[in-house]
């Protein structure tokens, strides 16, 4: 529970800029399996600017008003009552499920520039002032956290901020076990968020950190003691990864990947997506980044990227899947996106 909100499966889909947008929520839906899905990461100053220039607001918050429930906003700042603004508009206009704020975000554009994201686990205090505000403006409306584990590993302030979060009437916190100066590099260590359900004592902690598959999601859940986990980068070009998760956690057999032919299918009606919203030219260069995603690990994926980080038009990116995702007459459930791309294997 996150407050009054269920969440079933206690599986959340990670809230990624420039990712998870409403196409990919979408297609997400479509497979299902995400107890709750999340938006980009908004910028709550520009929110605000925005609304006071009386200015369109953000491709991030795209579909944010009329899909389905449950839905989760992440926004970011340092200054309590901006965040406070924007999370009252998004709970009581937008009517969003939960209002997340970010204190997780290593990006130096985040934390060195805005001092925002996870330059604040330093001053734990503050964290809690601001959570305490948003709290109140976005009442009813359950407001939660996500945080790293400190700044830097001689300096882990995770402790201290998830009891801030906590007393400042947030109703979930989601802990990536990494450091901002790990950035991504290394492994999540669970150990240490395992460590903060003694300091929690009413409200949910969620683990996010290198859950890639539905038996490591399994694994999480049978060693450590968190109420739910939370899914990122590996889910990017794999929407079907959460409705394995939620088979598997069923006790269930998991259904296998979809077939060459379904996943090129699937990367097709993502691009239609885009293109829909943002028009042929800004949608195919913008489609160029989650079109990588879908050959992730796959042998030709180099050869893939090389190829589509260059289109420019429909006729160019239809003819680079076609060449690197061919039509397989056997639709082989076992056959990979890329298993025919020409070039070097990754």
């Amino acid at each position: 529970m996150i407050g009054p909100l269920r969440i079933d499966p206690p599986v959340l889909q990670a809230p990624m800029a420039g990712f998870t947008n409403y196409a990919f929520r979408h297609l997400v839906r479509q497979f299902g399996g995400a107890g709750l899905q999340a938006t980009e990461m908004i910028s709550a100053r520009s929110f605000v600017w925005k609304d006071e220039h009386e200015a369109e607001h953000p491709d991030r918050l795209w579909g944010v008003r009329e899909e389905p429930r449950p839905l989760a906003v992440q926004i970011w700042d340092n200054d309590p009552e901006v965040l406070a603004r924007t999370g009252e508009r998004l709970a009581h206009e937008y009517r969003v499920s939960v209002v997340d704020i970010n204190f997780g975000c290593p990006v130096p554009r985040v934390t060195d520039k805005a001092h925002s994201g996870s330059y604040l686990l330093r001053d734990p205090d503050r964290i809690g002032a601001i959570v305490a505000r948003v709290v109140q403006a976005c009442a009813p409306v359950p407001v939660t956290a996500k945080i790293r584990l400190g700044c830097k590993p001689e300096q882990i302030t995770a402790a201290r901020v998830a009891e801030a979060v906590e007393q400042a009437g947030a109703a979930a916190l989601t802990v990536h076990g990494r450091t901002a100066q790990d950035f991504f590099r290394g492994e999540a260590d669970w150990d240490r968020i395992a460590e903060l359900k003694s300091v929690l004592r009413r409200i949910p902690l969620i683990g996010n950190g290198d859950l890639d598959s539905a038996e490591k999601v399994v694994q999480a859940f049978r060693r450590y003691p968190v109420d739910g986990v939370m899914i990122a980068r590996a889910a990017l070009g794999r929407p079907w990864l959460f409705r394995q998760i939620q088979s598997a956690l069923r006790g269930e057999p998991v259904p296998p990947d979809p077939s060459a032919d379904q996943q090129r299918d699937v990367l097709l009606q993502h691009y239609g997506h885009i293109v829909e919203r943002f028009g042929s030219q800004r949608g195919t260069v913008l489609m160029r980044k989650y079109a990588c995603c879908y050959a992730q690990g796959r042998p030709g994926a180099r050869h893939f990227r090389g190829l589509v980080a260059h289109v420019r038009s429909p006729e160019e990116f239809h003819q680079v899947v076609m060449e690197c995702f061919p039509r397989d007459p056997t639709n082989a459930a076992t056959t990979g996106p890329a298993a025919e791309c020409r070039g070097p294997q990754d």
